[in-house]
């Protein structure tokens, strides 16, 4: 059914006010209208592209909740936090992540979305990498979307440890995995 501009237009802000993490391609799809009008449409509706949504719901929702270190130092968008328990975020992998001979994503930046929710999951003021055990599991490409997640899998009140191990996907298939042992000041 086609709907009028200005229906579409209400109907497309209800829609990202209910899941500020669809995308573009997903409303086109929803609204069988092109990408480009989904960006016109939020472009005279004042809604930000995707990844300042999230943004903004992350700092809106996990600034205050994360102790560890500062939201902005975390790689990756935080979207969903339980400290001590488990943390989830994304990481759109730009050209500026791979390396130009091969469109492959630097490690050090999976490594980095990884370790810094690693640390943000820890409920405490200090929480350090003592020791990490990691492997890539296939390649991930320029234009891919990681998803992170950590989950605390065992604490040790005594020695002041947390093992936290680590996935992260693309479209479903894991391309990183690691377990990290962290320090954190509080048992």
């Amino acid at each position: 059914m086609r709907r009028t501009k200005k229906e579409r237009q209400q109907l497309l802000s209800e829609t990202i006010v209910e899941n500020p993490f669809v995308t573009d391609e997903q409303l086109a799809t929803q609204f069988q209208v092109s990408v480009q009008t989904i960006r016109l449409d939020r472009m005279e509706l004042a809604i930000p592209e995707l990844r300042e949504r999230i943004k903004d719901v992350a700092s809106k929702t996990y600034e205050n909740e994360v102790k560890s270190l500062p939201i902005d130092e975390v790689i990756g968008e935080i979207i969903d936090i339980e400290l001590d328990q488990r943390a989830l975020s994304i990481f759109d992998v730009k050209e500026e992540h791979v390396f130009q001979r091969n469109g492959i994503a630097r490690g050090h930046h999976l490594f980095a979305q990884a370790n810094s929710l690693a640390v943000a999951v820890i409920n405490d003021e200090l929480a350090l990498t003592v020791h990490a055990n990691i492997t890539f599991v296939q390649p991930v490409h320029a234009g891919d979307r990681v998803i992170t997640k950590a989950t605390v899998v065992e604490r040790d009140e005594v020695k002041q440890r947390t093992k936290i191990e680590v996935v992260s996907t693309v479209n479903g298939e894991t391309v990183f995995a690691g377990e990290f042992d962290m320090y954190r000041t509080k048992g």
